[in-house]
């Protein structure tokens, strides 16, 4: 019993610092098994500061005030469909929530009727 609690405390013992330390039956302690995270290495905002400021995205058609998407429009709707032919997400246009819903039925109508191709380039 004591000897298979011992094996169990030198495999949970093992990390970064190796099995050969375990093997001996050396306790590794928690700070040589995994280095500490640094605020200088990118992990958190006290240590370094910000490259770049990204602008808040806003709709195009809440700018622009277009109120109906027309599938016919593929110039429009080609900006809102990736190369490989994918309907690129709000998170990276920036259309607000009725327009992309609006936008993704007229990118499918006019997939339908072939002024929109399904794949891009594969």
């Amino acid at each position: 019993m004591a000897e298979e609690t011992r094996a169990t405390a030198t495999l949970s013992s093992e990390g970064a610092a190796g099995p050969e330390r375990a093997e001996r039956g050396e306790r590794v302690e928690r700070s040589e098994r995994r280095p500490a995270r640094s605020s200088a290495a990118g992990g958190g905002r006290e240590g370094g500061a910000r490259k770049f400021f990204r602008r808040k995205k806003v709709c195009k058609f809440c700018v622009e005030k277009i109120e109906a998407i027309n599938y016919k429009d593929v110039r429009l709707l080609q900006q809102f469909v990736a190369e490989s032919g994918k309907i690129v997400p709000r998170r990276l246009t920036g259309v607000c929530t009725p327009h992309q819903r609006r936008l993704s039925t007229a990118i499918k109508q006019a997939r339908n009727i072939a002024l929109l191709p399904f794949a891009g380039r594969a």
